[in-house]
């Protein structure tokens, strides 16, 4: 049996009906807000918009700064093909940027289609680590002593970032204001860092690094070279020591850029390492050397001056080393045996047929005579270790009382005592030669 057709009508209008009611009842709504992000660039960002209730309605995307719409339900609408959409069920709803990049930063809306439009916005950052900017940045330079000298460093980023100074041996840098003081420093933030008036202690390599929080932070190297003429110091320019022992010379060298240094003797010929020599230079600093001859087994032959030299672009400098004997152990004793000998032979009692002593009538003038004779060569032995060792340690009056001497010598010799205490301070060789003298006549003519 045909139905009748006004109950099409009815089934259409309760159709309709129901569903209204059903819309109004359970519209679309936004679960949670939608996150901003910070992506450092090159990394992935993904935007999340949790829907409830979505029935037959439409989620889509679009960068509210440009207007420009990304993607409507599951289709991609933008050109960019680092852009893509996925879902999770009528829920989850994702916006995925690959690879972000600094024009990907801006607004971002997740909408969807009711009537009136329902939307909610997140916020794209994109964050970048510290570059150095190499138009604005400087390299390595070279500036002579007392010259002036600018180096910059600037860097881009996001957010902008923070350049700071130090320097690579970890000392302090010396910042020189415009009113004339100095002020030390272990970090110094500026763009730009100057040097008015530059000194070869501030020669060195200077780290200039670039931070804004967002990893990692970069540094660039920067060598400033101070040129300056060479300058030598020599701790000691006359220097002595025993035949047969080892001895070493030494000269400090100051220079920039790095000087030749090397050794050359009186005859201006160059000494080069061999079995006798040892010629080594040090570096103390980039500007400071030690150079250093080493003379093995001195002889004779090796006395004599010395000359270090060191020679660079800026110019030539040299200095001179005298090197000099000075007497050992056994030399001394050698010595001093050798004028004991010597002085003995002219000190001994005269010989032969004029010879007036050894008389047994004149035994007490023989007894004075060897008395004396003996006192003269203590004298001697006395001042020959006094040449050695620079020092005479003699006691005449103890000498003398333990001593049978002649009234005569004795007078002498307390005279002389008396004026030896009374100049003390003269010359005792001299003293001496006068003293033996006086003694010498006394006996030979008593």
């Amino acid at each position: 049996m045909q139905q009748p057709w006004w109950l099409y009508l009815l089934a259409v209008f309760w159709i309709r009906l129901d569903s209204k009611l059903v819309g109004q009842a359970f519209q679309p709504e936004f679960a949670e807000p939608l996150s901003n992000l910070t992506v450092p660039i090159g990394r992935d960002a993904i935007f999340r918009c949790l829907v409830q209730n979505l029935g037959g309605y439409r989620v889509g995307w679009v960068k509210a700064d440009t207007k420009a719409i990304q993607a409507i339900h599951v289709h991609v609408i933008t050109n960019n093909h680092r852009v893509s959409v996925s879902h999770n069920g009528q829920t989850v709803w994702n916006l995925h940027i690959r690879n972000v990049q600094e024009e990907d930063r801006g607004q971002y809306m997740c909408q969807i289609n009711t009537d009136p439009m329902k939307s909610q916005m997140g916020y794209l950052d994109v964050v970048i680590p510290p570059d150095f900017i190499s138009e604005e940045t400087s390299g390595d330079v070279m500036v002579h002593e007392g010259g002036t000298v600018r180096v910059s460093c600037r860097a881009r980023g996001q957010p902008e970032p923070r350049v700071m100074w130090r320097r690579e041996d970890g000392s302090d840098l010396v910042i020189r204001h415009t009113n004339g003081t100095k002020t030390k420093v272990s970090i110094y933030e500026e763009a730009v860092l100057a040097f008015n008036k530059i000194s070869r202690s501030e020669m060195g390599a200077y780290l200039c690094i670039a931070s804004n929080g967002i990893p990692p932070s970069v540094s660039k190297r920067i060598v400033i070279k101070v040129h300056f003429h060479p300058v030598i110091q020599v701790p000691n320019q006359l220097v002595g020591a025993p035949l047969g022992t080892d001895v070493t010379l030494e000269c400090y060298v100051e220079s920039s850029p790095k000087s030749i240094v090397y050794w050359v003797r009186d005859s201006n010929e160059m000494v080069i390492s061999s079995e006798k020599y040892e010629v080594l230079n040090t570096m103390l600093s980039p500007f400071e050397s030690r150079m250093t001859l080493s003379i093995r087994r001195l002889e004779k032959i090796d006395l004599g001056g010395y000359r270090c030299i060191a020679k660079n672009s800026l110019g030539e400098v040299d200095s001179n080393i005298r090197l000099y004997e000075i007497p050992g152990q056994d030399r001394l004793k050698s010595l001093s045996t050798e004028q004991n000998k010597e002085d003995y032979k002219y000190s001994t009692p005269l010989e032969g047929p004029d010879n007036q002593f050894g008389s047994a009538d004149t035994s007490d003038d023989e007894d004075e005579r060897e008395t004396s004779t003996d006192v003269f060569n203590k004298m001697l032995i006395t001042a020959s270790n006094d040449t050695a060792n620079k020092t005479l340690h003699l006691t005449r009056s103890n000498a003398i009382s333990k001593l049978n001497l002649s009234n005569k010598v004795k007078k002498i010799t307390n005279k002389f005592d008396i004026t030896y205490q009374n100049n003390a301070c003269k010359n005792y060789n001299v003293q001496l030669i006068l003293i033996l003298s006086f003694v010498l006549k006394s006996v030979l003519y008593l």
